[in-house]
């Protein structure tokens, strides 16, 4: 996604309207956008500044703006629970994923996590995502094909249990159910220091994966969930809003590290594996 200062042919745009509904779409010549406000033009809106006013044939009015990444996720078709942003982003910057990195995913679902991703390794780097349901990845390629990043990732259909073609990783994300079962074979994939994540729905599945991090030697391992409350924004009544996106699962994060003995004979790695 380039970003430039006017709205252009092939861009992904969003309108918003009164009480901040809003609408995201392709901008393509010839295209008519309709509302139960009105019809918009998309050749009125190539061109355009971002941030513009524009009205319907109806004459309601509307902002054209560039959609963000938080506004592209929250807006996707979708048949599997999502990640939100407020998960996506601290997962992100935990496991360190730049422009350049070679990721993997397995439990594409609906393909949230895949953009995300795709648009955090840049042009240069590359999403590897599994998935074992053919109905996922399908819907999945059209979302990632909508945000134009469909040449960063490389879509794979099979059950896990057999393991991953690649090997040296940067970074794995692991999204699936009984997911501590298939540690083993994250870590075949993973690079030595590479970075982990898992989202967990239940506590008791957080200790199983606890106790398979250990078996299968890897360190530094944390757990947290992420609670957003947002506040009302008049000056007069700043307060909490009434609702809050509040647990949506379990944040597992660990580092593959190459075990060593010690003097004493002990595993150096087992010291550090759970409490970091």
């Amino acid at each position: 996604m380039v970003y430039l200062s006017t709205a252009c042919e092939g861009d992904l745009a969003q309108l918003v309207g009164l009480g901040h509904k809003h609408f995201i779409f392709t901008l393509k010549p010839g295209g008519d956008f309709q509302t139960h406000r009105g019809v918009l033009k998309h050749d009125e809106l190539i061109g355009m500044s971002w941030g513009s006013q524009v009205f319907s044939h109806m004459g309601a009015p509307f902002f054209l703006l560039q959609p963000s990444l938080a506004d592209i996720l929250n807006d996707l078709p979708r048949t599997t629970q999502i990640l939100y942003p407020k998960d996506i982003g601290y997962i992100l910057v935990t496991m360190g994923v730049s422009s350049g990195r070679r990721v993997m995913e397995a439990g594409t679902g609906s393909g949230s996590m895949t953009i995300a991703l795709a648009t955090a390794v840049g042009p240069e780097g590359q999403v590897i995502s599994y998935e074992q349901k053919q109905d996922n990845q399908n819907l999945a390629r059209k979302n990632v094909e909508r945000v134009g990043l469909a040449a960063r990732v490389d879509f794979k259909l099979r059950d896990i249990r057999d393991g991953f073609d690649e090997t040296d990783a940067d970074v794995f994300f692991l999204d699936v159910q009984n997911a501590s079962e298939y540690i083993p074979q994250v870590r075949a994939a993973l690079k030595p220091g590479g970075f982990f994540c898992a989202l967990i729905p239940t506590i008791n599945q957080v200790e199983n994966m606890l106790m398979s991090l250990k078996r299968n030697q890897f360190a530094f391992v944390e757990v947290c969930e992420i609670l957003l409350r947002y506040y009302k924004t008049d000056p007069a009544r700043i307060r909490p809003v009434d609702r809050m996106v509040a647990h949506t699962g379990f944040l597992v994060f660990a580092r593959r590290i190459e075990p060593v003995s010690d003097p004493r004979g002990k595993e150096l790695v087992n010291e550090v594996s759970i409490e970091g």
